[in-house]
């Protein structure tokens, strides 16, 4: 593996955990697409440093749970704002 490819997985490592990022925001972040987040941190990361592989996973672990959540409150936020564009 070349060395700008390791730096980066944990460079992506680090973001997610300070910011508690999601895969998507990491990638627009980086302007990398977000099977390139994935693989770095899935695949790569877990071999060149274990402990921070295990950090970051659990941050994407608690995003993948609530992404459901997330997608809800942002439908919701839309009809609110179409609703209100209607009434004015």
């Amino acid at each position: 593996m070349k060395d700008y490819i390791a730096e980066r997985a944990v460079e992506l490592a680090h973001y997610i955990i300070e910011n508690g990022a999601t895969v998507r925001s990491t990638a627009k972040m980086y302007n990398i697409s977000k099977s390139t987040v994935h693989k770095d941190i899935h695949d790569r990361l877990a071999r060149i440093n274990p402990a921070l592989y295990t950090e970051a996973q659990k941050i994407l672990e608690v995003n993948k749970a609530e992404r459901h959540i997330r997608g809800g409150m942002a439908t919701r936020e839309k009809y609110i704002r179409l609703k209100e564009r209607s009434c004015v």
